[in-house]
């Protein structure tokens, strides 16, 4: 059997603007497909397994530095 698949190489960046057209078809065709479009419901669930296929290859988020630090307001809470 022949193997279809072929490798590309592409930036992060590239790859966040691909992502996005992704999400904005995505919901041109979910409003498609709720108006009764014939081949909306089939291209829909392509689309959605590409974003999710993209989703399980995307670098994981880097954490915040600061993201969990307690504000004036609870630190004032817990004073006596």
């Amino acid at each position: 059997m022949f193997d279809t698949n072929k490798k590309l190489e592409v930036s992060q960046e590239q790859l966040k603007i691909i992502e996005d057209a992704l999400h904005t078809q995505s919901k041109i065709l979910h409003v498609q497909a709720d108006a009764g479009g014939s081949g909306a419901h089939a291209r829909l669930n392509e689309v959605k397994t590409i974003l999710a296929m993209l989703a399980q290859h995307a670098p994981a988020p880097e954490k915040a530095i600061n993201a969990r630090q307690p504000s004036w307001f609870s630190l004032t809470r817990s004073m006596p």
